[in-house]
């Protein structure tokens, strides 16, 4: 009897864990979110891709997925998460390790247009700063980013 309560408990851990784990978006969910943002300009244009990100439009909203973009500068055109950021410069702003994950994103994706960078970021879900990895791509004279909170 204790046995089966035991092998019960463990069970029920596991099924929970698993049941948090798809409480967040995973790195091929960022990926495959980056692409819609992409199909959503090549077809509307950018002012509405940008307003439907900002409006947190389903395609757009997953759990704690969301899309940012910003012009080549780093200048914030649309976010998922903190539309308070639009038209802000975010070039310059250092994570709690030194970084610079906008410039730094903005540099690979001048050189390489597309990629991942780690960096500390404020997660809205949690309203704590949690580590990052944000998948980005080039998109003219914007760079697209979603990012997964690890």
């Amino acid at each position: 009897m204790l046995r089966r309560l035991i092998s019960i408990a463990i069970c029920s851990l596991f099924a929970a864990s698993v049941q948090a784990a798809g409480d967040f978006g995973t790195r091929d969910e960022a990926v495959a979110m980056v692409k819609r943002v992409e199909a959503k300009f090549a077809k509307d244009g950018a002012d509405p891709t940008f307003k439907a990100i900002t409006a947190k439009a389903p395609e757009f909203h997953d759990r704690d997925l969301y899309p940012f973009v910003v012009d080549i500068n780093g200048i914030n055109v649309a976010h998922g998460a903190n539309p308070a950021l639009i038209g802000k410069d975010l070039s310059g702003i250092k994570d709690p390790d030194g970084r610079f994950p906008i410039r730094e994103m903005l540099e690979k994706a001048k050189a390489e247009g597309k990629g991942w960078i780690d960096y500390k970021w404020p997660n809205p879900s949690t309203n704590k700063i949690d580590d990052k990895s944000s998948y980005f791509e080039r998109l003219g004279d914007y760079v697209v980013g979603v990012g997964v909170y690890r």
